[in-house]
Order: structure tokens, then sequence, then C-alpha cells
């Protein structure tokens, strides 16, 4: 069973960051849209779909099967396992913020600009990138 549900938590991990790069890109996009054009309507629904329908889901398998795996593995006690929660607890505190910046678009509040959207898109890459360092090096 442990390796059906690595494979779960693999394939919701891909999910979850395939969407968590992609929906401040759509951020960038949708700051160059006129506010109540169509256009800017179209981003509003595809930012809300990817969020309720790939990205949340993703987050929920990912976080459930990493921790059936880290108990079934007796992983707890190891240093890098802690180091790796801390990351995956921010990289969920900027799904979060992403959450919120689809609530301030459809609401037409949003006050950042595509510049900062480009920055904040790098943080989810970074981040997988060191938590991904963490699992197949256990470095410590």
């Amino acid at each position: 069973m442990y390796g059906w549900i690595k494979a779960l938590h693999i394939i919701a991990v891909i999910a979850w960051m395939a969407g968590m790069l992609y929906l401040p890109r759509l951020f960038v996009y949708h700051c160059e849209a006129e506010a109540g054009s169509k256009q800017s309507e179209t981003f509003k629904l595809m930012e809300r779909r990817l969020l309720r329908v790939i990205i949340n889901p993703a987050m929920v398998v990912t976080w459930l099967a990493g921790l059936y795996l880290a108990w079934a593995g007796h992983w707890f006690s190891a240093s890098w396992l802690h180091a790796k929660l801390v990351l995956v607890l921010v990289l969920s505190g900027v799904h979060g913020f992403f959450s919120r910046c689809v609530k301030d678009f459809a609401a037409g509040r949003n006050l950042r600009s595509q510049r900062f959207y480009r920055f904040i898109n790098e943080v989810p890459a970074l981040l997988m990138v060191l938590i991904v360092i963490l699992v197949v090096l256990k470095p410590f």
C-alpha cells in the first residue's frame, strides 16, 4: 500500500505545483485586462476553476498522502522531514495568498502589478527545488 500512496502523493504534488506555477502567470495577464472586460471575466473564471478544481484538491491530497507516508515510514524523527514540513507549510501559505489574490481579482480589488506577480511566481518554484533536494538527498 505504501507504494500506491507514494505514487498518489507524487501525482498530487505535480498537480499542485503545476497550478501554483500557472496561477500567478494568469494574474500577470489579468493585470493587463481592463476591469469588467470580457477578457477580465474570462481570467476570473480560469483562476477560480484552476484554484477550486486542481490546486485545492491537489494540496489536500498532497498533505494527506504525505503525512501518511511520514507516519508509515517512521520519518517523523528525521530532521530533513522537519525542514521539509516547514517548507511545505510556507508553500501552503503561498497557496493561501494566491487564494486571496483570486478573491481580490474576482472583486475587482487587485492592487498589485504585473511585476509583483512575475516575482511571486518564482516562490513556489524555489520552494519546490528545496523540498525535492531535502526528500531525495536527506542531507540531515
